[in-house]
């Protein structure tokens, strides 16, 4: 990918064209894919659903697209119209599913972002089975990839990252990052491009305080370069920590 383009193409443009490298890089999708993309009602969930619609129209094979917002019992700020409105206009059928993620918690547990995840993604996984999805697709970014990558390696002494695909073993069903070539300001910048920055939802719990600390230590390291983030990734790519089964 020509990195001088990255840095003058429109917003819309780079996120096509980054997408698109990602899902053929790391063949994340193929012909005939059933995926499930799910949505938050956030900036990169939503920026994902628009370039998946997007590229069906310029990608060498044929898939099928289907969106699915889980609802909380504590979040309620996401636009559901607003988000409704712009997958139909995109033309991707939306389901919403309401579940109780702090009722499941037990006595005397508190609320915490891996509790949240594992309650979310547990019902993807159901969903996209009695439905017949066999891709699940994430709106994670090359950020957040390096950033779970820090926290890994500082907190757990692990070298382990998140994966652009996972293979499940226990189920037929493969989970995909197609952001995961572009940088959060690009993601911000199409998501203002395309007019759905202000209604996008924030969580009210936010960024974990391990994910803060990533992000500063990072910032620090790196300077913010795209350039070293980029090299960070690919080395990433090169050891191939970004392809694993579960």
């Amino acid at each position: 990918m020509n990195h001088r383009f990255i840095r003058r193409a429109p917003p819309l443009k780079v996120v096509q064209k980054l997408a698109a490298k990602a899902i053929l890089e790391g063949k994340l999708i193929s012909e005939g894919d059933r995926v499930l993309i799910a949505v938050s009602g956030g900036k990169d969930s939503s920026v994902l659903a628009w370039a998946l619609s997007i590229l069906k129209r310029s990608l060498p094979f044929n898939y099928d697209l289907e969106a699915l917002h889980i609802s909380s019992d504590f979040c309620f700020c996401c636009q559901k119209g607003e988000l409704m409105n712009s997958l139909e206009s995109w033309g991707i059928g939306f389901t919403d599913l309401s579940v109780p993620i702090i009722g499941r918690l037990k006595e005397g547990r508190k609320m915490n972002c891996y509790w949240c995840s594992t309650q979310r993604r547990t019902e993807l996984i159901r969903y996209a089975m009695e439905r017949g999805f066999n891709k699940i697709a994430l709106g994670h970014h090359l950020d957040d990839i390096i950033e779970t990558f820090f926290m890994n390696m500082m907190n757990q002494g692990s070298l382990a990252a998140m994966p652009m695909v996972l293979k499940y073993r226990k189920y037929p069903l493969h989970l995909i990052r197609p952001l995961a070539y572009l940088e959060e300001q690009q993601v911000i910048a199409c998501a203002d491009e395309l007019g759905i920055l202000k209604t996008a939802c924030t969580c009210p719990y936010g960024v974990n305080s391990l994910r803060r600390d990533a992000r500063s230590k990072i910032a620090a390291l790196t300077g913010n370069s795209s350039a070293v983030k980029r090299r960070i990734l690919s080395s990433l790519l090169a050891g191939d920590l970004l392809h694993e089964l579960d």
